[in-house]
């Protein structure tokens, strides 16, 4: 089994060979046949997010882990060996892997929240993940139906489509008028195509990069507008013909946390996803003034993922656009992500 591995934060990931494991009791074993670069693997390669106003990075090592670690949250493949105990799926099967598995005992577990879960157990954060030729899962429970569907494409609906379809579920109630997107990344690009799908009138989009504007404006945005622009907010405003109801912050910096802030009308709401780091840069009075709600979203749970790929094939959801890499190329992959060069979505591919 060949894996790429985080042995050093903010080093290259390592090849490693190593014997390729058995499957035991209800665990599953699947040959890997896309794995998505998620931008939350470069926090995790870089080993802290930055929380902004001087405070100490959060830091992954003060959190408890260990390295060497295999990332790779966003895995497709094939079923190629089962334990005595699995049930509910054969070698062969195309499966989704949904990796944000908790302990499965908590509170939190047994409502069918396991993203939320105090001791996680996610497959390429604590367990080894998709950045290999093949992949382990504890349970059959946890590989989603992939009928119809190109597993390489669907390999993101385990972290940017649930993240995106679960933001979205937070601001559906306001989905008559129109909502504000910050960010063309892979996030904002699925948001864009699963909004229409759920009912909503549609998006104005925000991003710095006119390239990914351009992205947007193809996947039906109502209108794109440049971040850094003077009167950002004003565009946004005026393309929406109002203050927003909704902002769902695909970026999360200070800048965006500002801007999404400042398009909202009195009563709006922001949904921050992204994690791109900082501290929040909100007057407190104008909280309560313009009575803002502010809700963090962080992916979703088992139950949305199956939801979102009902949704995908039911509406015909086109992908979003995706690049694929050869697994040997996974550092440079992670460089180019780094430095804003993708559009869409990475996958790893044998």
């Amino acid at each position: 089994m060949k894996s790429y591995q985080v042995t050093e934060f903010g080093a290259p990931l390592v090849e490693v060979h190593a014997a390729t494991p058995a499957p035991q009791g209800a665990q599953v074993l699947l040959k890997v046949v896309g794995a998505g670069i998620c931008h939350s693997d470069l926090h995790i390669w870089e080993g802290a997010y930055e929380l902004g106003h001087g405070r100490k990075k959060l830091s992954f090592a003060d959190r408890g882990m260990k390295l060497p670690i295999t990332m790779g949250h966003e895995t497709a493949g094939e079923v190629v060996a089962v334990g005595p105990d699995a049930v509910g799926v054969r070698v062969g099967d195309v499966r989704l892997v949904y990796p944000w598995i908790g302990c499965g005992e908590c509170a939190v577990c047994r409502a069918g929240d396991e993203h939320m879960c105090l001791q996680p157990a996610y497959i390429g954060v604590q367990k080894a993940g998709g950045y290999a030729d093949h992949v382990m899962v504890p349970h059959a429970r946890y590989l989603l139906d992939l009928e119809g569907l190109d597993p390489v494409a669907a390999a993101p609906y385990a972290c940017s489509g649930v993240t995106a379809y679960g933001a979205l579920k937070k601001v559906q109630d306001v989905f008559a008028s129109p909502i504000v997107i910050l960010g063309a990344g892979g996030l904002g690009l699925m948001a864009l195509s699963l909004l229409r799908a759920m009912g909503g009138k549609g998006a104005i989009v925000v991003d710095i990069d006119a390239r990914k504007r351009e992205a947007a404006a193809r996947a039906g945005a109502l209108a794109t507008v440049d971040a850094a622009a003077p009167d950002s907010v004003q565009q946004v405003v005026a393309a929406a013909g109002g203050p927003a109801s909704a902002v769902i912050d695909f970026v999360g910096n200070p800048d965006t946390a500002t801007l999404g802030f400042e398009c909202l009308r009195k009563g709006g709401k922001l949904v921050t996803v992204g994690l791109f780091g900082g501290g929040a840069p909100w007057a407190l009075p104008l909280i309560a003034i313009k009575a803002i709600t502010i809700q963090g979203s962080y992916v979703g749970n088992l139950q949305e993922t199956q939801e979102l790929l009902d949704l995908v094939r039911e509406k015909n959801i086109p992908a979003i656009p995706v690049t694929t890499v050869r697994l040997a190329r996974v550092n440079e992959a992670l460089s180019e992500l780094h430095g804003g060069k993708l559009i869409g979505r990475a996958v790893l591919t044998p």
